[in-house]
């Protein structure tokens, strides 16, 4: 397995495990947002009302599960104090992460950039649903490794 600064542009990554995505999960990520609309809890209502017939899994909770995706791929780094977040360039949710589907990350490196904190890594993201193999989102997220000190 490879460390983040071992990646060449081009280069591309997959999650090994699926991660399926509970009503546990689901209503945690309401409770912690405060995003109880009714799609995403009701199960009763949805089975009548929702085109889906079961519950989906907010959007933004896909994306928040891509940090952990992105840690599991990669070998730790001695060079590498930490990795942080930098943001998102683009976002987008093209299949509902129905409650109980499993989801998995793939990652291409499409851009790396020095910053006076450490180096920026732009990837391109998607996250594959287990049950029809589509993405589920698509997305360029950015991970700056902040390098240790020289000495």
């Amino acid at each position: 397995m490879k460390t983040l600064i071992d990646l060449e542009v081009g280069e591309t990554l997959e999650q090994a495990e699926w991660l399926t995505i509970s009503q546990d999960m689901i209503n945690q990520f309401a409770e912690a947002t405060g995003d109880y609309q009714w799609i995403h809890l009701d199960t009763e209502r949805c089975n009548k009302e929702s085109p889906f017939r079961t519950t989906i899994a907010h959007g933004f909770l896909t994306a928040s599960v891509m940090p952990k995706a992105f840690e599991g791929v990669l070998a730790a780094s001695d060079e590498i104090a930490s990795t942080i977040n930098y943001g998102i360039d683009s976002l987008r949710f093209l299949e509902p992460v129905k409650s109980g589907d499993a989801i998995k990350y793939h990652f291409k490196l499409v851009e790396v950039v020095n910053k006076p904190a450490g180096k920026l890594f732009k990837m391109e993201s998607s996250c594959e649903l287990a049950s029809s193999g589509k993405p589920a989102l698509v997305g360029t997220f950015l991970m700056l490794a902040v390098m240790q000190p020289s000495e």
